[in-house]
């Protein structure tokens, strides 16, 4: 039985490879070849059933050497803004979906002028630059935060749902976006690079490294894990019948 579930945990890494990790931008680590700017990883997953918890992709950019996505400034923020419009170019595939960022609210916060003086960042950063979208956030029950990424959505009071802040319930489920101290050593042989723009720079050498793929498995194969022994058990049963009809 355990050699059979290993077969088959291995035959979804091997699809995972073949079509999966190329469709799924989580494996992919965006490094400034100038070793100065922080590295990035956006973890987007089509599958609504894969997508995490605040914790959970907290959890998941800790496992790899990284935190959730603090934002320093406004160019950051248009940096990050300027690699999701990459992501979702014409031809990926990728559309709606929240992304988790490392903003959270530990605290009631009741006061409707206390509450957005209360969202810290989890990485411990001191910035205090904020992208609400308007009206929020709208605190209560929401205590974590979201960068909204519904390109296919109506405009809303606040202009489109794109880019903009919105607190959420911690438990819901969203794509994230980690951050990376620098890269210090030079690239490996094989990665591939490409050329993106930087706020106020010009065209900055970009390396893009196949990381975590592996961990950001653990959200898809071991959920199918109790679906495949059902499966096992199923056809050994009508084996086993087969063979006794025999």
């Amino acid at each position: 039985m355990s050699r059979a579930v290993s077969l088959l945990l291995g035959a979804a890494l091997l699809c995972c490879h073949g079509a999966f990790c190329r469709r799924v931008v989580s494996g992919q680590k965006v490094c400034f070849a100038d070793y100065k700017h922080p590295c990035y990883k956006m973890a987007y997953f089509h599958e609504l059933s894969s997508r995490v918890s605040f914790q959970e992709a907290r959890l998941a950019c800790e496992s790899e050497g990284g935190v959730l996505l603090s934002l320093e400034n406004e160019a950051e923020q248009k940096l990050i803004e300027s690699m999701l419009q990459n992501l979702t170019k014409p031809g990926t595939g990728i559309s709606d979906g929240d992304f988790w960022i490392g903003l959270w609210r530990n605290g009631d916060g009741q006061a409707s002028g206390a509450c957005p003086d209360l969202y810290r960042w989890s990485d411990g950063s001191s910035s205090q630059y904020r992208n609400w979208y308007t009206d929020e956030p709208s605190c209560g029950s929401e205590k974590c935060v979201v960068m909204y990424h519904q390109p296919t959505a109506n405009p809303g009071l606040g202009g489109p749902y794109l880019y903009q802040w919105n607190d959420d319930r911690c438990n819901m489920k969203h794509n994230y976006i980690c951050k990376y101290e620098p890269e210090i050593s030079p690239t490996a042989p094989g990665e591939k690079t490409y050329f993106t723009n930087q706020p106020g720079d010009a065209h900055q050498n970009v390396v893009v490294t196949e990381a975590g793929i592996i961990p950001n498995l653990i959200y898809v194969v071991i959920p199918t894990i109790p679906l495949l022994l059902l499966i096992l058990v199923a056809f050994g049963t009508c084996c086993f019948q087969m063979l006794h009809k025999r």
